[in-house]
Formats: structure tokens, sequence, C-alpha cells
């Protein structure tokens, strides 16, 4: 009996997993890590309710750790079976893995030589020892067209739009000589945004796994060029420094983008800019090689340069230079990560940074509930960092035209293509309040059966 289990994604938007289960095979679709607050976070080092060692493959809809950070775990748990993704989601994870294990060792030693952690001694979720053991289970399938994993199960994805390699998978699960197909949109990027290509219209599926990030608001829809121009413009006139917390991979390369189009038509000076995040920069050479996630426009603007290259760009990749960055005090701009805020080298910018009211920091991407990030967006006055309280006197400035999830009106925009409606869609990878709002605009709209399941509830597909 074909059946899907929620372990993740339900009622927040992190954690993503899905367990497919047919003819008593077991398949895995994304593994991610929870973020956001604490119950949250210690579903992380929880045993998964399922024995890892009875799953049979993974399969992966983009790298993002909130869909893959897990993996290591899993695999470390008794997971002994293939983890398949794109050769661009592929190349993702074998940066963002070993990072994230990287981190998470730093900031166990950070705890304990601080001495802020309830644990002795403070311990990582997973060490790069054992991210590099999950990476060794990687095995590539084709970007298009049909990929046949089993006689149960096949899969074929359709470009996503959210970041480089992201794609919505159509799984198609066969037994008992007959075929049912599961749609999960993964994270569905925007319509006519720069770099990447829009997201591709759904194919027919009797059950949709949909996500619901801004099920309940639109982005802004000013230019994102025009805001950060008055953005720049007002923090430089005053002396101050912008800091960006932004994810390593697709935020940053916008970013990167959008800077060098201001500085070529001359609405912001050259000022430095520093990318403090080794990942982001290994992750921008891998935008620039994977041509076949690219739309037309930055296609063309390849062929006159980088367009992903500020004229006065530095990249900060060792912990020294990172640290040399404190002795700046004219106007900048530093891109660090994490872009919730929740870890890495951004934290010690916001230490340095947050105390001086001629600084700002630029919130540019979705802020989970529980992170530092959201913290900030709420008027937050003092910010919890390394065991210290840092207080808050820099502007804080959301910019949501920099998102890379799909705003409401665009969600509708992607459902209204389908060919015909699914038999059930089950809204995930939102907070309740999201999710909630989509599922009365998609009733409302198109009048389909939509159901939020709950953590760790199942489903039988052949009903």
């Amino acid at each position: 009996m074909a059946r899907i289990t929620f372990l993740g994604a339900t009622g927040c938007v992190t954690g993503s997993k899905y367990l497919v289960e047919a003819d008593g095979k077991r398949l895995l679709v994304d593994c991610g890590l929870f973020q956001g607050n604490k119950e949250l976070r210690l579903r992380n080092w929880d045993r998964l309710p399922e024995d890892p060692a009875q799953f049979d493959w993974v399969v992966l809809t983009h790298a993002h750790l909130d869909h893959t950070g897990y993996l290591p775990r899993l695999v470390r748990n008794g997971f002994r079976g293939p983890i398949f993704a794109n050769p661009a989601t592929r190349e993702l994870c074998g940066i963002l893995l070993p990072d994230s294990a990287r981190l998470q060792e730093e900031d166990a030693a950070h705890a304990e030589e601080g001495g802020y952690s309830k644990h002795k001694p403070p311990l990582p979720l997973y060490t790069e020892e054992e991210a590099q053991a999950a990476l060794d289970r990687f095995q590539e399938m084709p970007r298009t067209g049909p990929f046949t994993i089993s006689p149960q199960f096949s899969v074929r994805q359709h470009d996503a739009g959210h970041i480089l390699g992201s794609a919505s998978l159509e799984l198609t699960i066969t037994e008992n000589g007959s075929s049912t197909v599961v749609l999960f949109s993964g994270d569905l990027g925007r319509y006519d945004q720069p770099i990447l290509k829009d997201p591709e219209p759904p194919p027919r599926a009797d059950f949709l796994l949909c996500e619901s990030t801004y099920g309940d608001r639109d982005h802004p829809t000013d230019s994102p060029f025009d805001a950060l121009t008055e953005v720049i413009s007002r923090v430089t006139k005053r002396g101050g420094m912008i800091v960006i917390p932004a994810f390593a991979v697709g935020r940053t390369q916008t970013l990167m983008y959008v800077l060098r189009q201001l500085e070529d038509a001359q609405r912001i000076p050259h000022l430095p800019v520093y990318i403090d995040s080794p990942m982001a920069i290994s992750v921008t050479d891998l935008y620039l090689r994977h041509h076949e996630d690219h739309d037309l426009q930055f296609s063309r603007e390849e062929s006159a340069g980088d367009p992903l290259n500020a004229h006065n760009v530095h990249l900060a990749r060792t912990a020294e230079e990172s640290k040399q960055l404190n002795n700046i005090n004219t106007p900048c701009i530093i891109i660090s990560a994490s872009g919730m805020a929740t870890g890495g080298r951004v934290l010690f910018h916001l230490v340095r940074r947050l105390p001086d009211p001629r600084n700002a920091v630029l919130l540019a991407g979705f802020q989970a509930e529980g992170t530092r990030g959201r913290a900030l967006l709420e008027g937050a006055k003092i910010l919890r960092i390394h065991g210290e309280d840092v207080l808050v006197r820099a502007e804080i400035i959301e910019l949501r035209q920099f998102s890379a999830h799909a705003g409401r009106a665009e969600i509708l925009r992607w459902l209204a293509g389908f060919p015909a409606p699914p038999r059930q869609t089950f809204l995930v990878h939102g907070e309740p309040a999201a999710a909630s709002t989509l599922q009365a605009a998609i009733q409302s709209h198109f009048g389909w059966l939509v159901t939020l399941p709950v953590y760790l509830q199942s489903y039988d597909l052949n009903t």
C-alpha cells in the first residue's frame, strides 16, 4: 500500500523530509535540518521514528540545508543507500554539508570555551568526517527526462527557479500494476528574476506537496534595484556600513548581480564589498559554470564578462581575513552567512556593528521563527550572540524584493498551470498562518481539496 509520512516541514519552514513507501520499499524525498526555535532544533538530535537503515533511497529537490542538512546524521544512524541529486545539487552539497559540519564543530568549540552551553562537553550535531560519509553516497541523476530508481519509483525533474539545480520532483509510484503520480514542488522560485529561469509549469499529478513559505503575503512590487539604491545611498551618507546576512547559495549571487548592475549604471558608488563566506565564494564559481539553469538575459551578459563581480569586491577566505574586517570604519558592504543569523561568520559582524546607529543590517530573505534574523525583524533591542547580550542600535531593513521564494500570487500562478486538479494537495514548508491562508486561497480560486499535514502524520495514497 503506497503511503507518505511527513517527517518534517509541517507547521514550519525547515526540516523537509517525506517518506514514501510502496511495495515494501522506502524512498525519502529530501532530508533537511530543522532550524529556528529550540523545540524544532532539538528534533535534529532525536532519532527518526523510522529506522534509517530501513530506507532504500534518498532523492533531493535542491541543496539548501533545510532540505539536505540532516543527511550526515541519517548516514550516521544507519542509512546505506544511494542519495540521488542532479549535478548542480550534488556539487552544491559538496560545499554546503562540510561547511555545515565545520560551523557546528566551531560553535561547539566556542560554547565550550565560553562556558555558555548546558552540555559537558558541547557536541556538534555531526562532524566533517560524517558529512563526507554522506557525500560518498551521492549518485547523479539527469537534470532532464525520466530517471528510474526502482520498479516502484521513477522521477522527473522540472525547473523550480529557486536556486541553482532546484527542481520540482514528479514522482511516479508503481505498485500492483497501477501508477500514482506525486509532485513535490520543492522550494518554488519567482518569476522574472535575475540569473535563473522561471519556475516550469507543473505536470499532471494525483497528489501535490506544495510549499507555502509566503502563502499569506506577496512580495513588494517595486524594483529591487531601486530599493537597494535607496538603502545604500542613505546609509553611506551617514558614514555607516551595511551588513547583509545572506544565504551563501542564491542570495549572495543575486545581491552581487544587482550591485554590479547598479555600479555600471552609476546609481551607487563603487563601495568596497566584502564577501565573508568561503562557501559563497565557491558557490559563485558553480553558478557561473552551470549554464543549464541560466535565463537568456544572464546568458547574454555572461558573454561580455562576469556579471557576478562588483567593481571593488574583496573575498575573505580565511578566518584571519574575516577578523581584519573589524578594523574597517568607513562605508562598505559586508555579505556573510548565515542568512538567518543562526550561525557562521556573520554573527561576529553583528556583534561588532549592531551597537552603532550609523550602520544598517539588511535582511534579504525569509527569517524563520526562533532565529536571530526574525528577532531583528521583530524589533529586538538586544540580541544574544555567543553567550553575550548585544545592543541593537543599527537600522534594521527588510528587503523582501530579494526573496528567492514565490510569494502568494506567484504560488497561485504556478498552481494555475496544472493541466488537471490534483486529487489532494498537501501544504508544507510554511508556518501555520501562511499555510492556512494559502489553503483558503487555493480552495477559493480552484476548489481543490487542500490538507495541512502535521508532524509524523501518514496518508494512504491509494485512497
